[in-house]
């Protein structure tokens, strides 16, 4: 695989089907082969059948992540669990976090996960931001500030986790990892309006578990280069985080999706 089309925060139920058969020509327009996507693709209630129309009109390879948006309406158990069945039987979708270390070529290789952000960075107890999340995801509806702060980490550990097992794999066989996950893993990548988020929205845009487990992996390997592509903020910006760490943060804008990048592999 020579290009991948990195798009981010899609949100397709803004769209008909007519609009995403037209944003699925101008992906196809730059001839990737292959398509990014970090996560917001949909809601709960629509995401296979729009995860479906992608299949139909990119006809490629689609290595995706969920993200916050995507388990709107539904649970985060049983949304992952349709996407991980609909991608075993899919020609074309590749849900990352069920695929492990794929190897785009030679040189880089592929990993990712949803992610979450965890309320580590920024002032959580000060922060009077109430998202969507917390109403409309149902394992995060119904929660006292403190008992969602400490589901929130568990969803973000799990996610840092993933990547801590399966990266020193990866690093060991490519030169290069591209990681794909839908929450900034760190404060610098928290774009927002063409600056990185305040202390109030900082902890709900942000995993700084997951900014933990990727800064360890480059540390020990500082011979490997690291390439981070996320979204979630709707706000673009990069950020160097290591020598060898980078992060691209996608910007976004509802009903409007782009591709934000055509990046060589």
């Amino acid at each position: 695989m020579k290009r991948l089309a990195w798009c981010t925060d899609i949100h397709l139920n803004f769209l008909d089907e007519h609009g995403i058969e037209a944003f699925c020509r101008d992906v196809t327009g730059h001839e990737p082969d292959g398509v990014v996507i970090t996560g917001d693709i949909s809601d709960s209630t629509r995401l296979a059948r729009h995860l479906g129309l992608l299949e139909k009109y990119l006809a490629r390879p689609i290595y995706f992540v969920l993200g916050n948006h995507d388990f709107y309406g539904g649970s985060i158990e049983v949304v992952r669990d349709q996407v991980r069945t609909l991608s075993a039987l899919s020609k074309h979708l590749v849900w990352l976090p069920a695929a492990g270390v794929v190897a785009l070529s030679r040189t880089t290789a592929l990993v990712g996960h949803d992610g979450w952000a965890d309320g580590r960075l920024g002032d959580w107890a000060g922060s009077d931001v109430m998202l969507n999340d917390y109403v409309h995801i149902a394992e995060l509806a119904g929660l006292g500030k403190s008992a969602r702060l400490e589901r929130l980490r568990q969803l973000a550990d799990q996610a840092a986790g993933y990547l801590r097992s399966i990266l020193p794999a990866a690093l060991e066989r490519h030169p290069r990892v591209l990681v794909v996950t839908h929450v900034p893993p760190f404060e610098a990548a928290c774009w927002h309006s063409g600056r990185t988020s305040d202390e109030h929205w900082l902890p709900h845009f942000s995993s700084h578990a997951m900014g933990n487990a990727l800064a360890e992996a480059m540390i020990e390997r500082p011979d490997r280069q690291m390439v981070v592509l996320c979204g979630h903020t709707h706000g673009g910006g990069t950020a160097r985080i290591l020598p060898n760490l980078t992060v691209h943060t996608g910007g976004a804008e509802y009903g409007a999706p782009s591709v934000q990048q055509i990046l060589e592999t």
